[in-house]
């Protein structure tokens, strides 16, 4: 499908950040041709022939997304990509150019009734569903992917992408699109999760977080660990490293309370070799550290983070429950934090953690606003009825939610 690009009106009146604006549109275009582009959809699983214009285009995205890189996403296809796929933007050159990754699956009956609702795709290891888009073309890459949806008969009309920032440079193109094509949008399930993002002064990051008090009681706690004995903080980067580390956290993992209650990576096979072959996959690309706290030549605490661009992901932490005395994981969330805070190259870093972890929010000083965004990229797609659902959709989750908790208590 070829789909022509919105073109701008043109400036009534002389304006500088527009005439430059408009060159720099003008230059694009010619670069990557962008009046018109090549619109697909593919299977999640069979995504390994553009592997390579796959990569390139995440190296270059607008907002970096670990998660829906190739590395990540042919280690969790199998497990979590039943049904997947992608809509795939590419540019009208030769040789052509990714220029826009999109995942999604459509749920056909999303409310219990024949309904269908295309949702990116996310899942319990990738909380984040910022699509990969070309950031030197944004906005014309995603007018060609909304006019592809509406367009294809195999849509419903209706969009959900779930959990994207509602600030920055890639909700900002998307509101911009939206607008121009008069496509109403509702948001859903709002909330804010740690993030850390100095500005400015990077050293002592986690002192001024935590505050005097607190810091004081974890420099404590710290040196009570060494006098239990030997201590040795770690962090693994290189493949080989990474790949005694990764068992270590799975070790970890599986011998605390989320061992216990069968959800962690261990209880399950096919979960434990995605994490592994993801976690192998991304370090053969140096986008894994492994950070360790061993006392005695033991691990009592891992945590691994990821990382693309100039963001990271606080992804997964461990620790050994029998130690709970010395607050390992505390220890290790500090100790990386300090770590991530000084790296000028990462600009931030996400938690991935729920809205009200308390650790991470009493150590993180900043936060990320998210929210799921439901589109109606056609004129006729029943979207009151689609909000109404996805609202009474989200009041019976987090009833159950509650419930859940308070059974656990």
């Amino acid at each position: 499908m070829t789909v022509k690009a919105p073109t701008e009106p043109a400036p009534q009146s002389f304006d500088a950040a527009a005439a430059i604006a408009s060159v720099r549109r003008a230059t694009v275009a010619d670069r990557y041709a962008i009046d018109s582009f090549a619109v697909e959809w593919r299977e999640l699983l069979q995504l390994d022939a553009i592997a390579d214009e796959w990569r390139a285009l995440a190296a270059r995205a607008l907002v970096p997304n670990v998660f829906y890189e190739p590395a990540f996403v042919s280690a969790a296809a199998p497990v979590f990509g039943h049904d997947v796929g992608a809509v795939l933007v590419w540019s009208g050159t030769e040789p052509r150019k990714l220029l826009g990754f999109f995942p999604a699956r459509i749920e056909p009956r999303r409310y219990g009734l024949k309904l269908p609702v295309l949702v990116g795709w996310t899942h319990p290891f990738a909380p984040l569903g910022v699509p990969l888009v070309e950031s030197e073309a944004a906005e014309p890459v995603l007018a060609a992917w909304l006019a592809y949806l509406a367009d294809d008969a195999r849509f419903s009309g209706l969009l959900l992408l779930p959990f994207l920032p509602e600030e920055g440079p890639f909700a900002a193109a998307l509101r911009t699109v939206l607008r121009r094509a008069r496509m109403p949008a509702a948001d859903f399930n709002q909330h804010k999760r740690a993030l850390l993002a100095p500005d400015g002064d990077r050293s002592g990051y986690v002192e001024r977080g935590l505050g005097p008090r607190k810091y004081r009681e974890l420099r404590r706690t710290v040196r009570r660990l060494c006098e239990a004995g030997a201590v040795l903080f770690t962090t693994a980067t290189g493949p080989a490293d990474v790949k005694r580390a990764i068992d270590d956290f799975v070790e970890l993992e599986a011998s605390g309370w989320k061992g216990e209650a069968g959800t962690a990576a261990a209880c399950d096979d096919d979960v434990r070799g995605f994490l592994k072959t993801a976690v192998a996959a991304l370090a053969a690309e140096h986008k894994v550290a492994i950070d360790r706290i061993l006392l005695d030549g033991l691990p009592i605490a891992a945590a691994i983070t990821l990382r693309s661009g100039d963001g990271a992901w606080f992804w997964k932490i461990a620790y050994d429950e029998a130690q709970a005395r010395f607050s390992p994981g505390v220890m290790l969330t500090a100790l990386v934090s300090e770590r991530l805070a000084e790296d000028a190259a990462i600009a931030h870093t996400d938690s991935c953690a729920t809205a009200d972890h308390v650790v991470m929010n009493r150590t993180w000083s900043e936060r990320l606003a998210l929210h799921d965004l439901l589109v109606a990229v056609r004129p006729r797609a029943p979207f009151g009825l689609a909000q109404r659902m996805e609202r009474a959709r989200a009041s019976t989750i987090s009833a159950a939610k509650t419930v859940r908790n308070w059974l656990h208590k």
